[in-house]
This record gives C-alpha cells, sequence and structure tokens, in this order.
C-alpha cells in the first residue's frame, strides 16, 4: 500500500501518515521518537525488529560506550550513545498460526500512524485481514512519560472484527540490540552490551544489563495486564527465555466485536541515576506500584501541556508551518525537559533519536540556547554545567596541545575528552581519510558566547560568580595562547584552526592541517577578550580575588586580553568583503553550474571531489555560513562597534555585500546553513528570508539531506527555526539591560505571539504586521526597560502596553 503523508490541520498538532512504504520507515520512526530528556525511544513499530526496514533503538541521555575498531591499519576508539534493550516488543498470534504477527504479511485495510504533538503520544491504527479471512483493528498507544522520567506504556486495543477465538500475546524485552543504525559504521565495533541477568518476578519481567566499558547498568522491567472491557481478562501465562531475551506470552479467548486491551507498563532505571540502590531493585518497585495506562496517560498529558504553556509559538501562516514549528519545538523537548534539569547530560546535535554523529556534543546549543533562555532557563544552567564540569579536562587537552587555558572538544561525550574520529570514512569513494574537523577551536568560542547569552537574559549572577567567569577566564587564556603577533601586519594572528564552513581544513598543496586567520574566530576571540572583562568587573571584588589567587590571574594578564582584543587581525578581500581566512581570495573559482547538472545534490561537495582525486581545499566554496555568522550572532550596530574597536572601517552598508559574496560560494551542505542565511537577509529581502527559513523548516520533515534524518534529526536546525520566528522576525535581543524589539515579519506571517521570561517575568508578546502589544503577566519587582525601534519605555504591573508601528 502506497504512503500518502497527510498533515491534520486541526489544531496544527498532529502528524498523521497513511499506509506502509518500507523505504520511509527510517524517517518515520526517526520523527516518531518519543522521550522525556531521560530517555528516548524511535517511533519503530512494536512488533518490529531490526530487519533494515525498522530499527527499534532506545538511547539514554549520556549514555555513552567506547570500543575500539581496526580501521585503515590503526586502532581507533570510538565513544558511542548506547542502543539499550529493545522494550517495545509486542506482538500476537491468533488460533492456528505458527508465525507472530507480521502487517506486512497481511492484507491491510487500513493503515494510520499519528503523532499527537500536543499529548506526547504516538499512536497506530491497524485494520487487516488475515489468510483465514479473520479481520482484526488494532489500535496501538504509546507514550514515554514526561511526567515520571523512567516511565514508558504501551495500550494496544485489540478488536475481532468477524471472528471468535483463542489468541496469545507476547511481550519481551531484548537485550540482542547492537549499533547498527548508521551504514557508514558498520566497518566499526558494535557489541555494547552484556547481559547480567534476566528473569521474571511477581508479575513483570525484567532485563539487567552492563556496557562493556563504561560499565553502566541498565534496569528494565515490564508488566503486562489484560482487560475485557474494564474488568482484568482470566488468561494463561508463560515466561520463556531467549539468550538475550525474556518473555511472557498470554493466551486468552476473544469473543467476535469484543475489545481487549492489553497494557504494557515498562520502567528503566540505572546506575547513574540519583537517589537509589540498585536499579534492578527500583525498575520492579516502580512498575509494579504503576497505575493503570489511562492514569499514566493522564499525568504525561498534563505534564505537557505545562510545558507547552511556556513554549508554545503561535503563528498564523499558510501552509504546514505552524505544525511543523510545534514538531521542531516538541523534539527539542524531548530531548532536553524539565526532567533532564540536574542530569550531567549536554545537547547532542542529532537529539536522542538515533546513532548518528554518535550522540556526541557539538557546537549545537549556539542554536538551541535562546529557545530555552527565554523560556526554561534552569534546564540551561544544567547544560551549561555539563561543560564546567568538563573543565578540567579541557585545561588538560589544551596542556597537550600545548596551551594554557581550557580548549574544549569539537566532539565531547561522557567526560569531555576530544571524541573527533581520527579517520573518516568518505561514502562517495569508499576510502577512510584523515579527520581534522578537531582544529575547529571556535567551539569554545560558543560556549563562552553562551554563557553571557545565558546571563543577559536571566541576569543570573551567582551562575557568573562561580561557573560562568571561571570558564570564560580558561577560554580567553586559550585563544591569549593561539594567538601570535605578526611584526608585518602589526597584529595579532590565530593560525592552524578550521572555521565553522569545515570544507576548509587546510591550504593546496599544504600537509600541515588548518588555515590561519579564520575572520569568524578572530571577531569571536576580541569579543571574547571585552566579554571576559565584563564578567570579571560584575562578579564582584570578593569573588574576584578568588579566582585570581585560584587561578594565578594577575592585572598583566588582563590588560594583555584587552591589548589582544583590539589587535587581532581581520583579512578582507577588498574594501567592506571579508575573507573567509587569509589566503581565500588565492583559491580557485569554483564552476557551481557544472556540478549541479553532473550530481544534482552537491551538499557534501567535499566527498565528490575527493571521489575525484580533487580536494575542495582548492576553491572558494564553502559547506556552510562562516562569515555570515558574524551576522547571525551580532546586529549590525554590533558588529560595527566591534570591528571599531579592532580598528577597522566596517559600517552596515557593507553587510549586503558580504550575504552576496558568499552566498553563491555555498553549498549548503549542513542544515544550520538555511538557518543562518534566513536570519541574515531578514532586513534586506523578506522573500528570500522566508524561502530559507522554509527550507530550514522542512529539511528534516522532508529528509532533505537525503537518508541522514533516519539516523537522527538535526536538532540545531530545528531549534534553529523555532529562534528565527522568536527572536528573528520579532527583533527580539537584549543590551545593556534593555529588551528591544524591532518587528519585521515576512508577508507569509499574519501574526504570531509567545511569551518569553525575562529576567524571572513573564511577557507575554503578541505581534501582527502593525501593532505589538507587550503584557506582563507576573508580577513585576523592578521596571522592565523596553526599546522598540525608536520608541523607548518600561513596563511595570498591569501596564500592558499596545505599540502601533509600519513595517520597513
Amino acid at each position: 500500500m502506497k504512503i500518502i503523508k497527510k498533515i491534520v490541520a486541526m489544531q496544527n498538532s498532529k502528524l498523521e501518515y497513511h499506509g506502509l512504504r518500507k523505504e520511509e520507515e527510517g524517517l518515520r520512526e526517526a520523527l516518531c521518537t518519543l522521550g522525556n530528556g531521560y530517555f528516548a525511544t524511535r517511533g519503530a513499530a512494536e512488533e518490529s525488529e531490526a530487519d533494515g526496514t525498522h530499527y527499534p533503538g532506545t538511547y539514554l541521555a549520556g549514555g555513552y560506550n567506547r570500543l575500539k575498531s581496526q580501521i585503515a591499519g590503526k586502532t581507533i576508539e570510538n565513544e558511542d550513545l548506547v542502543n539499550w534493550p529493545n522494550w517495545l516488543h509486542l506482538s500476537f498470534r491468533l488460533e492456528g498460526d505458527k508465525n507472530w504477527f507480521q502487517l506486512e504479511k497481511l492484507q491491510v485495510l487500513n493503515y494510520v500512524q499519528e503523532l499527537d504533538i500536543s499529548a506526547g503520544i504516538l499512536r497506530r491504527e491497524m485494520h487487516f485481514i488475515d489468510e483465514q479471512q479473520r479481520e482484526t483493528r488494532i489500535i496501538s498507544t504509546r507514550l514515554v512519560s514526561m511526567d515520571n522520567p523512567h516511565l514508558a506504556a504501551i495500550k494496544w486495543d485489540f478488536v475481532p472484527v468477524n471472528w471468535s477465538g483463542m489468541v496469545e500475546v507476547r511481550s519481551t524485552l531484548d537485550g540482542s540490540t547492537k549499533n547498527e543504525g548508521v551504514k557508514r559504521y558498520k566497518p566499526l565495533k558494535n557489541q555494547h552490551l552484556k547481559i547480567i541477568k534476566k528473569g521474571e518476578a511477581e508479575n513483570a519481567i525484567y532485563i539487567l544489563v552492563q556496557t562493556n566499558q563504561s560499565l553502566l547498568y541498565m534496569a528494565q522491567a515490564a508488566k503486562c495486564v489484560i482487560f475485557s472491557k474494564t474488568q482484568k481478562l482470566d488468561v494463561i501465562r508463560k515466561f520463556f527465555r531467549g539468550k538475550e531475551v525474556i518473555g511472557e506470552i498470554f493466551t486468552f479467548h476473544v469473543t467476535l466485536g469484543e475489545q481487549v486491551s492489553i497494557e504494557k507498563t515498562v520502567s528503566l532505571f540505572t546506575s547513574k541515576d540519583d537517589a537509589i540502590s540498585e536499579p534492578l531493585n527500583d525498575a520492579l518497585k516502580q512498575v509494579n506500584g504503576q497505575a493503570d495506562f489511562s492514569v499514566v496517560k493522564r499525568r504525561h498529558s498534563e505534564a505537557w501541556k505545562r510545558l507547552w504553556n511556556k513554549f508554545d509559538i503561535f503563528v498564523n501562516a499558510s501552509g504546514n508551518s505552524q505544525l511543523l514549528l510545534r514538531l521542531h519545538i516538541f523534539h527539542l523537548l524531548q530531548t532536553a525537559s524539565k526532567l533532564t534539569i540536574g542530569r550531567d547530560v549536554g545537547l547532542p546535535a542529532r537529539g536522542w533519536h538515533g546513532e548518528a554523529y554518535r550522540g556526541h556534543i557539538f557546537w549545537d546549543e549556539l542554536f538551541i540556547f535562546p529557545i530555552l533562555n527565554y523560556r526554561l532557563p534552569d534546564l540551561t544552567r544544567s547544560l551549561l554545567l555539563y561543560r564546567y564540569k568538563r573543565l578540567e579536562e579541557a585545561k588538560k587537552l589544551a596542556k597537550r596541545e600545548g596551551y594554557d587555558g581550557a580548549m574544549f572538544p569539537w566532539q565531547s561525550g561522557s567526560n569531555g575528552r576530544e571524541e573527533s574520529q581520527v579517520v573518516h570514512l568518505n561514502p562517495k569513494s569508499g576510502q577512510w581519510v584523515p579527520d581534522n574537523t578537531y582544529l575547529q577551536r571556535h567551539v569554545n568560542l560558543s560556549i563562552a558566547y553562551n554563557i553571557w547569552q545565558y546571563y543577559e537574559v536571566t541576569a543570573d549572577k551567582n551562575f557568573m560568580k562561580f561557573y560562568g567567569a571561571e570558564m570564560l577566564i580558561e577560554i580567553a587564556r586559550l585563544f591569549a595562547e593561539l594567538a601570535s603577533w605578526c611584526d608585518l601586519k602589526k597584529r595579532y594572528e590565530i593560525k592552524g584552526v578550521v572555521g565553522p564552513d569545515e570544507f576548509h581544513t587546510a591550504y593546496p598543496g599544504n600537509d600541515s592541517p588548518g588555515i590561519n586567520n579564520n575572520a569568524y574566530t578572530n571577531v569571536m576571540a576580541s569579543w571574547l577578550f571585552s566579554h571576559t572583562l565584563k564578567a570579571f568587573d560584575l562578579i564582584g571584588i570578593t569573588r574576584r580575588e578568588v579566582l585570581k589567587q585560584e587561578l594565578q590571574l594577575d592585572d598583566r594578564e588582563l590588560e594583555k586580553w584587552k591589548e589582544m582584543g583590539s589587535k587581532l587581525f581581520i583579512p578582507f578581500i577588498e574594501k567592506g568583503i571579508i575573507a573567509q581566512f587569509e589566503g581565500y581570495e588565492r583559491l580557485e573559482d569554483f564552476d557551481w553550474e557544472v556540478y549541479r547538472k553532473r550530481y544534482s545534490d552537491i551538499h557534501r561537495l567535499d566527498r565528490i571531489l575527493d571521489a575525484e582525486g580533487d580536494s575542495v581545499n582548492r576553491y572558494k566554496a564553502s559547506k556552510q555560513a562562516d562569515v555570515l555568522m558574524l551576522f547571525y550572532l551580532f546586529s549590525s550596530e554590533q558588529l560595527v562597534q566591534l570591528f571599531k574597536g579592532l580598528g577597522y572601517d566596517f559600517n552596515t552598508s557593507n553587510i549586503p555585500d558580504n550575504i552576496n559574496y558568499y552566498a553563491t560560494r555555498t553549498s549548503d551542505g549542513s542544515t544550520l546553513s538555511r538557518i543562518v542565511r534566513s536570519w541574515v537577509v531578514a532586513r534586506s529581502d523578506r522573500k528570500c528570508a522566508w524561502h530559507c527559513f522554509r527550507e530550514a523548516l522542512v529539511s528534516d520533515f522532508e529528509d532533505v539531506q537525503g537518508g541522514t534524518t533516519p539516523e537522527g534529526i538535526h536538532l540545531g536546525a530545528m531549534a534553529g527555526t523555532i529562534d528565527i520566528v522568536q527572536r528573528c522576525f520579532t527583533g527580539l535581543e537584549i543590551r545593556n539591560d534593555v529588551l528591544w524589539l524591532n518587528p519585521q515579519l515576512p508577508k507569509e506571517i499574519n501574526s504570531l505571539s509567545m511569551k518569553i521570561n525575562y529576567r524571572g517575568v513573564w511577557l507575554q508578546l503578541n505581534f501582527s504586521a502593525n501593532s505589538c502589544r507587550i503584557e506582563p503577566l507576573d508580577e513585576v519587582e523592578s521596571d522592565i526597560k523596553i526599546q522598540f525601534k525608536k520608541q523607548s519605555f518600561t513596563i511595570s504591573n498591569k501596564s500592558t502596553k499596545v505599540i502601533q508601528y509600519q513595517q520597513n
């Protein structure tokens, strides 16, 4: 049966698929993943197994393990996000059948899979006829509790439409899982788990597993109850064991037309959890004391309702923009939620939705934290502490590289060591090639930027005093070490790095990795020095003296940062056009038209050229926004001031020229690139901004990169689309303790409304094409300073403000 994607318009909160189509199952499973910030489970059918079409996967936030593999004559060690035992499995067979339920082999009358975004519920409706003409209807309802981090549940409503007879239902916990969700990782070792014990206890089955390197335990316990109407059904229950599986089979009679409900409740605990003695004991205790499915579902849906009350953004726009925006909010909250606060985890680039990038943490939080800062700042604080807890490891990495300060890794996992691969597989050529992307030292600058942005929104001085300032100081020390004085230029330079572009990892014909004076890195380093000094000033004299002693920091070092911040070299191609890095202008022009005709999809141009025996390092061709990141992170006024502080003449009229120059030289091989492109043209070309926004909005939904989304969502891009609506289209920013608003809505958006939490006060913001309404929802203890375009005013208690304006 051919699949039809159908989006249900009602309330713009349901994603619905009709029919079966093998080649799209992986995408559907990723987009229908359910999670709660503690663990996530892909949206695979309960009866399925990893067979090339389906891929059930359960992933624990921060649940990593390391394995060594022999690749290209080298022993390499990779740390992976572990695929834990499959708790989903639920199947059945009817009287006289030998095989268990396989929907693909039956005559399917109707199949609908529905993700209810508002309630966090995955629902499947199956209506089919078997070879004996028995007609059956099943409605499956699944949740991963947002109320209880350790709880998940499934309910099957089973109706024999035209028959009566005996049925067997099988429920298992399967410990045979491996990490097999990413094709290009197949040559690597993938067996992370060993089974410690499995069995049955009271009315539940259980399995206890342990990772074979990190020695992390996970216990799962499952309990099934079967009802007819509201009464428990008399069933014959039989346990069974396989080598790596524990299960139970229930046998019972069903009557024509009468519904039977099967409820499976599962509890997961690990040895990383707080306030437990032993995970198996707690898993069994919880599952046996759990309420029925209706109560679990109600509590779960209420928890989601509370989240949506804070996070929902209403967009009155054509098409599916509202739904997809909510889908992105939904997946963000399934990756990191209130249940994440206090846990030692970071934000993975691909969510906890699959095994792509091995669950590692990159720089994507730069695009994600702005959403959390304004709605759940305690969560941002907790996620920033993931970095702080790895500060010592970052200092060790810097020392190993010959530097003072802290060098946070490009890819981070369990303990903060550098997890970047030594080599990576080019799927175009089939060859393993060196990977120099670890030289993206700008990840440290994004951490510093995130710290400052969190402080600006929250004014959390205690965080800055005891965590933020120390991280800023150690990152500033690193960049002071990375920078060297050039007598010829009379400026400081930063050499041997890789910028956000990622394509350019060396100069043509040069065996030494890295490029020199990446403009983004150098400008951000200047920003870092000045804002580290600001942070040091604001923490107070007592804390300053403590940090000076603890970190052996003196005034000469502080003065050095001030000097370096004003004397970093920024390369230019010509007047007003910033060079991506020194020597960029000497690279060859690339024939984009020829390659687009030859390959159609050239997002990963580096792999294409490598397979041809060429190198992207030779060309003016970028994977994603690099220079343009400056226009993404800073307003035009802020950027002009940054360049002025560096002694360069740069004005706002230069910005469109820079955008146009790099737009024609970028492949947009990263989903983040469309976010940046939309943002930077929002004021000058609203049509283009909307087009790029829409491309980013549908990128995971339509899997525009051809097979990457089934391996895991692109969380940074998802969050980036939310932030375009939240901050870019509204002009929301904070400067010098003033909340700025400068709305510029695309014509496709008639209105938008949202809530933000600014320094502890909830504000309701409503925008239309010509008016804005600002209403405080909390008691305002100190007046809030607002700058709306050229108008300045304050918001106090019960002082709703309505402003009329005209868009440019």
